[in-house]
Order: C-alpha cells, then sequence, then structure tokens
C-alpha cells in the first residue's frame, strides 16, 4: 500500500516550497460553461474531492472522515425516474422543489418532523407530493459515522402555478424552510431548491461516492459540481458540520463571528423587503443565533440575502 502524502514528509521543487503549506479544507467545482448538463460533470467532481485526501481530516483510526459533500443542479431526468413508482408526479423541470433532510434517528421524532414540514408547506401554500427515502450504503462507513447517522430522506414540494420559476419559487421555499427550522430543533434541513440539492455526510473521500447511490447512478446529470473535503481544526466532525452548505463551500475558519452576530442583531428589527410580507418575514428574521456554528452563521444569512434581495450565487442555471 503506497504511503499517503503530506508536506511533513515533502521536499521543495521547482516553485513548490512544504513551508508555505497549510492545513485547510478542500474543494473544487466543475462547471459545464454551455449549460449542458451531464452525468460526466458529477463524476469529475467525485474524482475531484477522490483526490484531496490531503486536504481531508480523519479520526485517529484512519476510518472516520471529517466530512465531504458534493452541491449539485436538480436532475430532472433522475428524479423523474425515481419518483415514478412512489406515485409522484412532478410535473416539468423546475416545477417542484426538492428537499434534503437529516431526520433524528427516532422513529416518533422523524414522523412528528415530517408531518409538521408538510403542515408548514401547505399552509405556505405550496403543495406537498411526497417523501422519498434517499438509497445509502452504511456498510461502507466506519462504526462511528453509522453510530451517529441521520435518517436521510427527500421530500418533493409543487410549483404553484401563480409562482415563477426559479428564484420566486425558490423564496416560497426559503420561507417554509426557515419556518420550520424555528418549529423543529432535531432536523437538519440539508438543501431545500428548485435548482440545486446538496449530498453530504461524514466521510471519507472516497466514501461520498460509495455511500449515496444517487451519485453512482449514469442518469444523475448536471452542468455544475462543487465539491468540498472538510478539514476540521475548532469544531469537532458531524454530518450536519460537512460542506457545501445550501450554497457555499468554504475553506477557512472564520473567527469575527461575535462582533458580526452583533451588528446583524441590531439590524434585524428594520430588515424588510419587497420580495417578501413584512408579517411573514418577522417569522424567521433571527439571523444572530450565539450556538451556531460559524458558516452555519454565514450561509443562513447569505441565503437571507439571496432570497429578500435577489443576491445572485455561484450555483443558479445558466437560464435562471
Amino acid at each position: 500500500m503506497s504511503k499517503q502524502w503530506n508536506e511533513s514528509t515533502a521536499t521543495a521543487k521547482g516553485l513548490y516550497d512544504p513551508r508555505y503549506e497549510h492545513d485547510n479544507c478542500g474543494i473544487g467545482a466543475v462547471v459545464n460553461i454551455k449549460g449542458i448538463k451531464t452525468h460526466e460533470t458529477v463524476e469529475n467532481a467525485l474524482k475531484i474531492v477522490e483526490n484531496l485526501k490531503h486536504r481531508a481530516g480523519k479520526d485517529a483510526d484512519g476510518k472516520t472522515g471529517d466530512g465531504v459533500g458534493i452541491l449539485l443542479q436538480i436532475s430532472h431526468k433522475f428524479f423523474k425516474k425515481v419518483t415514478k413508482p412512489l406515485g409522484i408526479d412532478l410535473g416539468d423541470e423546475r416545477d417542484y422543489g426538492v428537499g434534503m433532510f437529516f431526520f433524528p434517528n427516532d422513529e416518533f421524532k422523524t414522523i412528528q418532523a415530517k408531518k409538521m414540514l408538510e403542515v408548514i408547506v401547505e399552509k405556505e401554500g405550496l403543495e406537498f407530493l411526497g417523501w422519498r427515502e434517499v438509497p445509502t450504503e452504511p456498510d461502507k462507513l466506519s462504526k462511528k459515522a453509522r453510530d451517529c447517522m441521520p435518517c436521510i430522506m427527500q421530500c418533493f414540494v409543487k410549483r404553484p402555478e401563480d409562482v415563477e420559476k426559479g428564484l420566486e419559487f425558490d423564496r416560497k421555499l426559503y420561507v417554509a424552510r426557515r419556518v420550520f427550522e424555528q418549529s423543529n430543533d432535531n432536523t437538519y434541513v440539508v438543501s431545500f431548491s428548485s435548482r440545486t440539492i446538496v449530498y453530504k455526510g461524514m466521510f471519507l473521500v472516497e466514501q461520498l461516492r460509495q455511500f449515496f447511490m444517487d451519485l453512482q447512478d449514469p442518469d444523475y446529470e448536471s452542468s455544475i459540481a462543487t465539491v468540498h473535503s472538510r478539514f476540521s481544526t475548532n469544531t469537532n466532525p458531524s454530518w450536519e458540520r460537512s460542506h457545501p452548505n445550501r450554497f457555499i463551500v468554504h475553506n477557512g475558519e472564520i473567527n469575527t463571528i461575535l462582533g458580526n452576530s452583533d451588528k446583524m442583531s441590531a439590524r434585524e428589527e428594520n430588515m424588510e423587503s419587497p420580495k417578501l410580507k413584512k408579517k411573514s418575514s418577522r417569522r424567521f428574521c433571527r439571523l444572530s443565533m450565539r450556538q451556531d456554528l460559524t458558516q452555519q452563521c454565514l450561509i443562513m444569512r447569505l441565503n437571507f440575502g439571496n432570497e429578500w434581495y435577489g443576491a445572485s450565487t455561484c450555483c443558479y442555471d445558466n437560464d435562471s
């Protein structure tokens, strides 16, 4: 077995000098500049993250990773195929949103959380279409990762006829997600969008492909893919702390969180947007939560700015 490369045994060569090497997370992206969705994009992104072992932390036993994930476009071809046997009619491309959820491994709590989401979705004027259990291979993971593995499920929500595809529909999904998050504290919403989806977990780099069977399906096509391998420095690894975080990946710690949180808290009461009703927005505008992880605070605020003010992100379709 070949020895894994690391900077402590590396020697200077050409322009490279191991003195400038740092332990950070690994990130990568693949984009088809013509916006053509193919499985090759997914495959190439998985190859990237599988070559980021030197940017991925792992436990002392060498069997449990700090976290690995991938962000993709929602593949209409794939989801149309896998939901048909479930009796779910998705309609046309981008006429539905897909939510990825980490539910607790407690049947009663999971049933409660699922029912709560269904009620909230209906109250927000959307039609709930159904659930799908995400096919996985837990045997590919270490015992430590399996012991804390959540119940992983996807939901499907229909776009109302009077709501435009794209950002306007995603705003409706955003409101539903934020209301759900503030009503339930034992479920993590990995992603909830009509355009993108995130697959992630407490993996070693090669386990992302092995664990999620969806990623192995040649019918899963995307024109963009962003991958991340986590190197945890000041927090313990967990399924939730893996990246991507709905909109972004990053490869460094954020250490100005308290000052930024205080500034955000001071402005929450005055936050308004012509894109959302004022009465509705009051339910989820609280964006400064001290117990949040630094990256979770960042993604929550970025998500907030995007849905309220229409700011762009790096993960939109070519026709978004």
